[in-house]
């Protein structure tokens, strides 16, 4: 590993650390934010582009770098903007930070990993170059994955860039508008996990699964219908 990818974690290290010992947390804490809604809310009426301004940077920030509160910001990007510019704000700046994240991933430990292990990755990179895209848009679309992990993991694989930010942001769009309006009654909610009831998570999965298996099926039955034109043209009674 040379030396400017020990300067990246280097850093990485030192903003998790700042971010902890100053407590930046308390920020990002549902309680917080409920307390101080009225207050943002007078702001945003005097300030509402720098404060759209301030919120997407923040976003992009705080998942760029990984650290924990992307699940409240999107809640309180409801409680602030409403459901369409808050869902507009959250999609694209939670793109940008999870591209962001993944660059710095792809950066520093891509070629380390998949030199490191090879046998064992190679079944799992057949499978993302083959069908990544679905994968990935199953895991985005069942919000039950924690963000910065599925950012991370997929820098390893082979999968393209423009592929991960695209993909990310059309699985996302469904579970963002639904934080996104949940959050427009901030005050009736406890936790982020207020929001996804099993029964809402499992209809994600099977949306989710929904194109993957369309495709299996699709391609099952091309390959039965050449197999049945291929029983029904025999080449050896054409040679007779």
């Amino acid at each position: 590993m040379n030396n400017k990818k020990i300067t990246v974690i280097i850093l990485f290290v030192i903003i998790i650390a700042l971010f902890l010992s100053l407590d930046l947390g308390q920020y990002l804490n549902l309680t917080y934010v409920k307390s101080q809604q009225d207050a943002i809310d007078n702001y945003y009426a005097m300030n509402p582009v720098h404060t759209g301004l301030i919120f997407f940077i923040s976003y992009i920030l705080v998942t760029g770098v990984s650290l924990p509160g992307a699940g409240i910001m999107t809640l309180a990007a409801g409680a602030i903007f409403g459901v369409v510019w808050g869902t507009i704000l959250v999609s694209f700046a939670s793109v940008f930070g999870a591209t962001m994240a993944f660059l710095i991933a792809r950066y520093v430990f891509h070629d380390y990993v998949q030199a490191r292990f090879t046998k064992y990755l190679e079944p799992i990179n057949h499978g993302i170059r083959k069908e990544g895209n679905h994968y990935l848009f199953i895991i985005r679309f069942v919000p039950i994955f924690p963000f910065f992990i599925v950012n991370n993991l997929m820098a390893l694989t082979p999968i393209k860039t423009l592929n991960f930010a695209l993909v990310s942001q059309i699985g996302m769009l469904l579970p963002t508008i639904i934080f996104v309006n949940a959050g427009t009654q901030l005050a009736k909610i406890e936790s982020a996990g207020d929001v996804l009831s099993p029964e809402l998570i499992a209809s994600f999965a099977l949306l989710g699964l929904f194109p993957l298996v369309a495709k299996k099926i699709l391609i099952y039955v091309r390959k039965k219908r050449h197999e049945d034109l291929d029983d029904f043209i025999d080449p050896e009674s054409d040679a007779e």
